[in-house]
């Protein structure tokens, strides 16, 4: 299937949601795995857009950093302001770069999406270093608007790492599920993806900030490490989402399939 036939199919849908017709019935009558034919909607954007995607993907970690860690840093923010700083971030630049690279902003989520074959598999590298990049110049900002003593937001476990390591699992697990939900499956909401994320990220950070400082994201936490030079307990950082966005897009895959088997392919039934 080529961009332009995904392209076709997409202003399909659209018409059908204009129309008022049942999903069901406009499945059966698209046929195959319609949220399937999304993801590779989706790749097939950001593989056209190449170095822009790449762009957005290193602007979009900068301001997560540079928002999100600056809160930190700052140090005038209680945590219901920090937390509400990294969804607010989130939730902007979905909104703004989310058409040009998916707005992935997180290696753990690139990672999902190509789990869940809804990006190349080829691009997770590139799409990592980027990230990571857009982290690390974000904390070099901080450190050079802020100063040499400033903290920078490095993530450290309050309690033991295996505490930590579950926390950042199971927070990523959920947020995952959340982004692989509204982002590629055509019966959930999109319109209100940047909020549903958003929110999921500053939850998260309520949640698990005082534990483990709900990190959610490798880049995130290597951006303010590799500035300030603190690597201890880094692979916390690094596993645990990882491990907790590949299990979620697992499931979801499950669930949609799940979903997809009692909707009929043809128009029997109706």
């Amino acid at each position: 299937m080529t961009l332009d036939d995904l392209i076709a199919l997409n202003d399909e849908i659209a018409a059908l949601v204009r129309a008022g017709v049942p999903l069901e019935q406009g499945l059966a009558e698209l046929g195959g795995d319609l949220p399937g034919r999304l993801g590779q909607f989706t790749a097939a954007l950001a593989q056209r857009n190449g170095p822009r995607a790449y762009a957005a993907e290193f602007i979009g970690s900068f301001a997560l950093v540079f928002a999100g860690c600056g809160a930190i840093a700052i140090g005038k923010l209680p945590n219901t302001g920090v937390a509400l700083a990294f969804g607010l971030v989130i939730a902007v630049m979905i909104y703004a770069l989310g058409h040009v690279s998916g707005a992935h902003f997180n290696p753990a989520v690139s990672v999902g999406f190509a789990i869940g074959r809804h990006f190349p598999r080829t691009m997770i590298l590139a799409y990592a270093a980027f990230q990571i990049a857009g982290a690390v110049t974000g904390a070099l900002a901080l450190r050079a608007i802020l100063g040499q003593g400033a903290a920078l937001g490095v993530t450290a476990p309050t309690g033991t790492d295996l505490q930590s390591f579950a926390m950042e699992g199971i927070l990523t697990f959920f947020l995952m599920l959340v982004i692989t939900a509204v982002a590629t499956d055509c019966r959930a909401v999109g319109e209100a993806a940047a909020v549903a994320i958003g929110g999921a990220v500053a939850l998260g950070a309520l949640v698990g900030g005082p534990v483990s400082g709900a990190s959610m994201n490798p880049a995130r936490s290597l951006g303010p490490a590799l500035v300030s030079g603190d690597f201890s307990h880094i692979w916390v950082y690094l596993a645990g989402p990882l491990l907790g966005s590949v299990v979620a897009a697992i499931v979801y895959r499950w669930l949609r399939m799940g979903q997809a088997e009692s909707i009929p392919a043809t128009g029997e039934g109706r």
